[in-house]
């Protein structure tokens, strides 16, 4: 070979390697070491947690881990990146939810999260509170239901063994309903179409004699009602209902039904004379003077207006407890 060219050669080849011992001597760049995060779930009494759900988040939302712990408690995280922060979520079914502070971990660090205690989540209750009052006006809603072969007006009788007392506005909204009931009214047309025909009170005959007497029966009824059973009723704090028995012997029941007329319920719950009713028989009985004819006032108007009154209260008691339950709608006998 010329000695020219064998010396160029030569020289080429020391430059390629020492080229390549310089390159073999440069460090090799590593990536960054991963970590780990692990810890153990526990309950108010120190006492593992199984199936939690722990949720490991990073800052992006792809950076996301989830897992389950074990009968021990224990969950684990691995890969994590280094010098990102991290945040641990953990739930579990009627306990509440525990989140970590911040963690940021350095190159291949293994971090134990301590303190993870989940509480029992409370239970919360909410009572609603019901008046007396507010039962009584449901109560009283049922009542004015209630009808004779789903006819006839019914309201004064109560089902409800331990019915709530009635308020001085209830007694007034009942006698109203019942005054203005239009089957109430076609019976004071009928009573005193009857009145026409036994010429009493003695108003003149026709028309004019007819409007007379409707008018006469139709104060006499509203007296009665208003003043019996929601003035009096009211003022003396008194239950104007009949209350259906239903239970025990025949005697007692019938006993009841007949006693009602002269004893009723005050709205302390007690037995007490029925003052309400007979003052107000008496009342109407004394109103009526007002508006009879002359011949047909005085004192024995009054006294038998109070008798007429106690005899149809007790009547109609025996017709309450025996009889009317069974054609009444929404009564407990009713079909």
């Amino acid at each position: 070979m010329i000695p020219g060219i064998r010396k160029a050669v030569c020289a080429l080849v020391v430059v390629v390697w020492t080229a390549i011992l310089v390159q073999a001597q440069q460090p090799v760049p590593q990536a960054p070491q991963t970590g780990t995060i692990a810890g153990t779930v526990l309950d108010p009494n120190g006492a593992t947690v199984p199936d939690a759900t722990v949720v490991l988040q990073g800052a992006g939302p792809n950076d996301h881990q989830e897992a389950v712990t074990g009968d021990d408690g224990f969950f684990q995280f691995a890969g994590i990146n280094p010098g990102t922060p991290y945040h641990v979520t953990v739930t579990a079914p009627g306990l509440t939810t525990w989140t970590s502070q911040e963690i940021v971990l350095t190159p291949g660090q293994s971090f134990l999260v301590t303190g993870i205690k989940l509480a029992v989540i409370p239970v919360q209750q909410s009572v609603n509170a019901v008046t007396q009052e507010q039962i009584a006006a449901a109560q009283v809603k049922v009542q004015e239901q209630q009808r004779v072969f789903g006819i006839i007006p019914n309201f004064y009788v109560s089902y409800e063994h331990n019915a709530a007392p009635l308020t001085a506005k209830l007694k007034f909204q009942l006698a109203l309903k019942s005054l203005t009931d239009p089957v109430t009214l076609a019976g004071f047309a009928l009573n005193a179409g009857i009145y026409q025909a036994a010429n009493y009170p003695s108003y003149q005959q026709g028309m004019a004699g007819f409007g007379q007497r409707l008018g006469a029966t139709f104060a006499g009824g509203f007296d009665k009602i208003m003043i019996g059973d929601a003035i009096f009723a009211s003022l003396m704090h008194q239950d104007p209902r009949y209350f259906y028995q239903g239970t025990g012997t025949t005697k007692s029941r019938l006993m009841h039904a007949l006693g009602n007329a002269f004893v009723t319920r005050g709205d302390n719950g007690k037995r007490e004379i029925n003052w309400s009713d007979i003052g107000g028989d008496i009342a109407a009985g004394a109103l009526q003077n007002a508006y009879y004819p002359s011949q047909d006032r005085g004192a024995r108007l009054v006294v038998q207006g109070a008798l007429i009154g106690a005899g149809g209260r007790m009547a109609l008691g025996v017709f309450e407890e025996f009889v009317l339950p069974k054609f009444t709608s929404h009564s407990p006998h009713h079909n």
